[in-house]
């Protein structure tokens, strides 16, 4: 039995966690995950959400594994839930995390890979790694500082205190905070939305912020026109710009927003 599935419905693809309550993070885990997330990467979905079966998006890892182990075996362990998570990362489509629970050590650093953050209000994320005499192997510290600063991380981290998901949305680390009961359908709603949207300049969008993640404003702006600039000669941009010539001509305050949420985008 899967402890890590891959489905698809239509455009919108959905990774799920699927050995609850726990959906510990355990090598099988990392395997079955990589995997998922390369078959995801195949079959033309336009947006993905990863989301978890039961009360929990996860608690962390198995740490059961762990004792009496070589260095070199826990190194090559983090290795694959590295690539894992990288492979989630560079995916350029739209990515959704829906959290429900506990999201511990590296399942937070999990949801942190994603896009966006669908967050429970009574949902907990931990980053628990220094309390343990560690600190986040997948990321998760980084990804944290660009979400909410370097000073909010340092006291989350250093304190090892839980995250609310009430708290992660007014501190912008969650999109959005709903009821435990809602989030997965939050997510899927949010993800059919943006699979009907412009799929290559979303990933266009996602390579720039990228690049200004390593690179800053500076960086970002040497690689704008490289990333961007095909855009123009897409399907969508075209027809785009043939609605807005309409729009503009038949003119009206709201005109051009009415023209663009009728465009039906192929992500071609």
């Amino acid at each position: 039995m899967s402890v890590v599935k891959f489905e698809q419905t239509g455009t919108v693809g959905h990774l799920i966690l699927c050995d609850p309550p726990e959906n510990q993070l355990g090598r099988r885990w990392a395997e079955e995950l990589r995997r998922a997330v390369h078959e995801a990467s195949g079959v033309g979905i336009r947006a993905l959400v990863v989301r978890a079966e039961g009360p929990n998006f996860g608690t962390g890892g198995a740490v059961a594994e762990w004792p009496g182990k070589d260095i070199h075996w826990f190194q090559t362990f983090i290795d694959e839930v590295n690539q894992a998570y990288r492979a989630l990362e560079a995916l350029r489509i739209p990515t959704i995390a829906a959290v429900r629970g506990n999201a511990i050590g590296g399942h937070f650093e999990l949801a942190l890979h994603c896009d966006l953050l669908i967050a429970a209000d009574t949902a907990a994320f931990h980053a628990i790694e220094i309390q343990t005499g560690m600190v986040p192997l997948a990321g998760g510290l980084q990804r944290l500082a660009e979400h909410i600063g370097r000073s909010r991380t340092v006291e989350l981290c250093f304190a090892s205190e839980p995250l609310s998901g009430t708290r992660a949305g007014e501190i912008g680390l969650a999109t959005c905070v709903v009821a435990d009961a809602e989030v997965d359908a939050v997510a899927i709603r949010m993800a059919e939305r943006l699979a009907a949207g412009p799929t290559l300049a979303y990933g266009a969008a996602q390579a720039l912020l990228k690049a200004w993640s390593a690179g800053g404003v500076a960086g970002a702006d040497s690689l704008q026109l490289d990333l961007s600039i095909r855009l123009f000669e897409t399907n969508d941009a075209q027809q785009a710009f043939a609605a807005l010539k309409e729009a503009q001509a038949a003119g009206g305050d709201n005109a051009e927003r009415e023209a663009l949420a009728r465009i039906a985008f192929t992500g071609t």
